[in-house]
């Protein structure tokens, strides 16, 4: 990997965007790099955490990207693959918890709003620059919808406003917001401590749940969650989860 650092750890998968002499810009480069690393993904990972090196989480596309494409098509399809990216993040079974410093901007907004759980310091800087540049939102912009809702989206897109962590928190983009990296590593740590409590295909099948409510018809939805429930209630881990309840012990996946 030229852009990744990864880092397994019990069961975690440490990913740091690493190319600090741009704040982490997002290349077409590490876009593949990081479609490769979820591609390989097994079920030993329970969770990724993704944050950046040198201070920052992502300042968004890398403009000499977009001015080496030598056409309409290869911009296209250069836009496109980030898209496809965040797809892929949203959709892997693993929790997906984003640490956010500095530059969370563009790109790295929209990959923010695809996480499960997001974490940031307060004096993060987030924004949608891209019409300040003359230039569109255009893979990011569904996914910032689904994560604040249309009316801030628009306000923050049609704006290209910077805001703060603690302003991340009170719109729905963060869950967590610390003061000092110390404290940010600490409830880090915390959130952890909770995703490997729970059961990693349960985990898997309610993130897939939970997603799948914002577009599915309730009634199929309903339907397909009681196979999913009749499944787990007869399966490995709800046996083992329910057994461990009643010997008042932890079951193995949270040992």
């Amino acid at each position: 990997m030229n852009t990744l650092l990864l880092e397994p750890h019990n069961g975690v998968l440490h990913i740091t965007l690493n190319r600090p002499q741009s704040r982490n810009a997002m290349s077409l480069e590490m876009v593949n790099e990081l479609r490769a690393v979820l591609a390989q993904l097994d079920d030993q990972v329970r969770a990724l955490v993704i944050s950046g090196a040198a201070g920052h989480f992502c300042a968004g596309a890398d403009v000499k990207d977009l001015l080496s494409a030598d056409d309409k098509a290869q911009l296209q399809a250069l836009n496109r693959a980030f898209g496809t990216l965040l797809q892929e993040v949203e959709a892997v079974p693993q929790v997906v918890i984003v640490v956010l410093q500095g530059a969370v901007l563009g790109g790295g907004f929209g990959l923010a709003c695809v996480s499960d759980i997001a974490l940031a310091d307060h004096q993060a800087q987030f924004g949608l620059p891209e019409t300040s540049l003359g230039l569109l939102p255009a893979q990011i912009a569904p996914f910032v919808v689904k994560r604040i809702g249309l009316t801030h989206a628009r306000r923050l897109a049609l704006t290209a406003a910077r805001f703060d962590g603690v302003e991340a928190e009170r719109l729905g983009v963060v869950h967590f917001v610390e003061r000092d990296p110390q404290a940010l590593a600490e409830r880090l740590d915390e959130v952890l401590g909770q995703v490997l409590r729970c059961a990693p295909e349960a985990n898997g099948r309610t993130k897939a749940l939970l997603l799948a409510s914002v577009e599915q018809p309730t009634g199929a939805l309903l339907d397909q969650a009681a196979a999913w429930f009749a499944e787990a209630v007869m399966g490995e881990e709800g046996l083992e989860g329910t057994q461990a309840f009643v010997q008042k012990r932890k079951p193995r996946w949270a040992e």
